[in-house]
């Protein structure tokens, strides 16, 4: 007779939740180093405009983390290593780090705008910045 911890169901939980941790893991620091490269390429310094309370700017940074983490979630989704998760990890960050860029180009004055508090501008920007992070996400999924 098998008790409860020899099952199947018990045996594959005990070998995959430490890969699903692993991964998670991963992702989790690769999301934390590409907001804290754009957060050190923007002109404004959203961190020190939160802790003054400026809402406009923690809405901006705000779509900036969903923004990197839906190609990225994609990016774990489909990858089948550790080797695959960080090449297209690495890969869609970059890419949607110059997306990011060029938005923010695009719509110039912007970045002032927020450091001004003006909750008009925050949205504008987190539309946008999430409209390209689902496009990039599809792009991976294809």
């Amino acid at each position: 007779m098998t008790t409860p911890f020899q099952s199947p169901e018990i045996q594959a939980f005990a070998t995959g939740f430490p890969v699903t941790l692993l991964h998670a893991g991963i992702t989790v620091v690769i999301l934390f180093a590409a907001a804290a490269l754009y957060v050190m390429l923007t002109p404004h310094k959203e961190i020190t405009l939160i802790r003054d309370g400026n809402t406009a700017a923690a809405v901006s940074l705000s779509g900036v983390l969903v923004g990197l983490a839906i190609p990225l979630a994609v990016s774990l989704k489909a990858s089948t290593s550790l080797i695959e998760l960080a090449l297209w990890g690495v890969a869609v960050m970059l890419v949607q780090l110059l997306i990011f860029r060029l938005v923010d180009l695009v719509l110039h004055g912007l970045p002032r705008r927020i450091q001004d508090g003006e909750m008009a501008a925050a949205a504008m920007l987190v539309g946008a910045k999430l409209a390209t992070a689902l496009i990039l996400a599809a792009a991976v999924s294809a």
